[in-house]
């Protein structure tokens, strides 16, 4: 009986559940309701996500549903917001137990979910932007709710200059574009006569507004300075920040990818996020903070994301970002085991783990060169090719050539064999599922692809030659300088929450 479903049926069923869920945070803010009514909370907010992911698989696609849009991108990203909101919010039950706001946050994050899920279930560009901005309002008063720490409070700051430049410049593309075709909606914009109507000049313009647009939530370089500073916030706030607001810039460009052509934004695109890259990975291998080390790890997969768009991959893109909110979350959602202590053994023979390290490159190498010659008139196989040469040489170090004995290293070929077949699936299911979402197609410039090559090259190199020279004057000068840029400003750092004092005093718990 669900083989054919009306989206707007769905819509509507969708919506009430999720303005009941928050009708049902309001009525959680009055002190007189007892805090055990959040479970009651928590099951409310389970159902627009249930709503959501039936959309995915049962709605008509491709449709327009009044101001709504109904596709396989929009089902399945409102599914992955709300999904991982309900997870946070379940999550949060005992983790924010005795919080001075624990009840104000379960009503954020069901507001922020709802208006990122609306944001990519409209068809109108207008309600995508106003939603949008809405979002980011809702993650900066998640940042900075508890006012009474200074530490919170200037990161929320910080977080919301950032986000009111990435909106500003999304609201003047936006206006930009319906003013210039006449419409607002995707489909109509999307028309080869609308498309005719932006002359080259504006079209440039607002293809750099969309650039800006989307590396400020990216937390790409030189706009990663947010990120690092809001780390003080709690952790489930960090974990849905990671996980479903900071990729929003593959699904921008995904969206406009039809009007996104100009080359001059896509090599500023390319060449920012590009480094953006090495900045993010310098940053997770020099800080030993757990969630700052995440925050490095996010800005690197978030320059990877946004090269793929920029090269014309945005179902690899799309995949990538959803694989990496989960994964992300949940490195969150378990930073506590973080905090155990634990020895490294020593290895017994070096010169033996050496050789299966130069095994693992020349192995993870072949297979790359041979994934990219499979298909090599496919411009972007040769980056694919570079990550998962990359990937593989990693994966390979840690679970091979550090593994313990020859059962030791049985294993880890195992997993790593578990875990690419795992993937290759997962991959296959998203690629014949989001080949029917409209974007722009097509073969990306030579030059584009020799640019991310030669600066994923020249970092691994640097990378390498800096790892085997640690007593030289370089190491220590790029050692000092990554440090840097993963420091949060004085003002958003403290070794203890000293508000917490006197609100003990007062006789708070």
């Amino acid at each position: 009986m669900f083989s054919s479903l009306n989206p707007s049926v769905l819509l509507i069923i969708n919506y009430i559940f999720v303005i009941i869920s928050l009708l049902s945070g309001v009525v959680f803010l009055n002190k007189r309701v007892p805090l055990s009514y959040v479970r009651v909370h928590v099951l409310l907010v389970a159902f627009p996500p249930l709503m959501t992911f039936i959309g995915l698989i049962f709605a008509h696609k491709n449709e327009a549903v009044g101001l709504f849009y109904s596709d396989v991108l929009a089902w399945l990203m409102a599914a992955f917001v709300l999904m991982v909101g309900l997870i946070i919010q379940r999550y949060c039950i005992r983790y924010l137990s005795g919080d001075m706001h624990y009840r104000k946050y379960f009503l954020m994050f069901t507001l922020t979910t709802s208006f990122a899920s609306t944001a990519w279930l409209t068809g109108d560009i207008r309600i995508m932007v106003l939603c949008w901005g809405l979002t980011l309002i809702g993650l900066t008063i998640l940042i900075g709710l508890q006012s009474a720490w200074k530490v919170t409070r200037a990161a929320a700051i910080v977080t919301g200059k950032s986000f009111l430049i990435g909106w500003l410049a999304l609201l003047i593309a936006v206006i930009w574009i319906g003013i210039s075709t006449g419409h607002w909606t995707y489909q109509s914009i999307y028309s080869p006569q609308s498309i005719d109507r932006i002359g080259d000049g504006t079209r440039l313009i607002i293809h750099l507004l969309m650039v800006i647009a989307v590396l400020v939530p990216a937390a790409q370089w030189p706009f990663q300075r947010w990120l690092i500073e809001s780390v003080a916030a709690p952790t489930p706030v960090s974990a849905i920040m990671h996980a479903g607001i900071v990729n929003a810039g593959g699904i921008m460009l995904t969206r406009f990818s039809p009007l996104f052509s100009s080359d001059i934004a896509t090599v500023i695109l390319v060449l920012l996020a590009s480094v953006s890259v090495v900045i993010g990975a310098g940053i997770s291998l020099v800080h030993v903070d757990y969630k700052r080390l995440l925050v490095g790890s996010t800005i690197g997969q978030m320059g990877f994301m946004l090269v793929q768009c920029a090269l014309g991959a945005y179902i690899p893109a799309i995949i990538h970002l959803i694989l990496h909110g989960i994964f992300k979350a949940t490195l969150f959602l378990r930073s506590g085991s973080a905090v155990r202590h634990f020895s490294v053994p020593r290895r017994a023979n070096e010169r033996m783990s050496y050789f299966w390290i130069v095994a693992g490159r020349v192995l993870a190498l072949l297979i790359g060169l041979s994934y990219w010659l499979s298909a090599p008139s496919e411009g972007y196989r040769i980056v694919s090719g570079l990550i998962l040469a990359w990937s593989l040489s990693l994966s390979w170090t840690q679970l091979v050539a550090f593994g313990e004995g020859k059962l030791g290293r049985i294993l880890g070929l195992g997993t790593m064999i578990i875990v690419g077949a795992v993937y290759e699936l997962i991959h296959h299911f998203f690629a014949e599922t989001l080949h029917t979402i409209t974007f722009a197609q097509g073969e990306p410039p030579l030059f584009l692809i020799l640019v991310v090559a030669i600066i994923l090259l020249l970092g691994s190199t640097i990378s390498m030659w800096v790892a085997r020279h640690r007593n030289s004057r370089l190491f220590s000068i790029i050692y000092m300088r990554i440090v840097h840029l993963g420091e949060a400003h004085n003002s958003a750092v403290e070794r203890h929450p000293n508000y917490l004092k006197k609100y003990i005093a007062r006789g708070g718990r």
